[in-house]
């Protein structure tokens, strides 16, 4: 799982990412060494300090999206973004699964120029070597502000492993990639 750093110095770097219901992504993130934090929250919209029932309408412009903070000495941003792209599909257009609306959509938000051109450059790579029968529709934009969900969403997948989302949808992406989900269940 993940790996500790207690008492160490560490460089963290983060970037944020939507690939449909942040339950999903957070889960995966959570599981992986490197990974300092991986948090549920929103981007992408225009209003300030939105709240879950108001994006979920679709009209907010946010996405659901994770804040996914690294430690770049363990795992290179070029590896986070094959774990991402790898998570969810992003060929669909606002909608992941059964989940449709703009606030699904696949999307990357940068925090500078170098994660932009890595980011670019990834959905290129997946493209030319045609992993998805369709092509990479992610947003790719600088963030402008990351707003946290309220708290009953974060680690929404370690309270709630027998909650009927996590059981159909969220464990066979956690297997499907290859993740353990056998720990999560006491």
């Amino acid at each position: 799982m993940k790996a500790t750093t207690a008492g160490l110095p560490t460089k963290t770097e983060s970037i944020v990412l939507g690939g449909g219901c942040f339950w999903c992504i957070e889960a995966v993130f959570g599981r992986i060494d490197g990974i300092r934090s991986a948090v549920s929250g929103y981007a992408g919209g225009d209003l300030e300090n939105p709240a879950y029932d108001q994006v979920t309408t679709g009209t907010t412009g946010h996405a659901e999206v994770v804040k996914v903070e690294f430690d770049p000495e363990s795992i290179r941003l070029e590896d986070v973004l094959d774990i991402f792209f790898s998570a969810h599909d992003p060929t669909t257009e606002n909608r992941q699964g059964a989940d449709t609306g703009t606030q699904y959509r696949s999307a990357v938000f940068f925090l500078d120029a170098k994660q932009e051109s890595i980011v670019r450059r990834k959905i290129a790579s997946i493209d030319a070597a045609g992993i998805w029968k369709n092509k990479v529709i992610t947003e790719v934009a600088p963030l402008a502000a990351f707003w946290p969900a309220e708290e009953s969403h974060q680690d929404y997948y370690e309270k709630h492993p027998y909650a009927g989302y996590c059981r159909v949808v969220i464990a066979p992406k956690l297997k499907k990639i290859g993740l353990d989900i056998g720990a999560l269940v006491k």
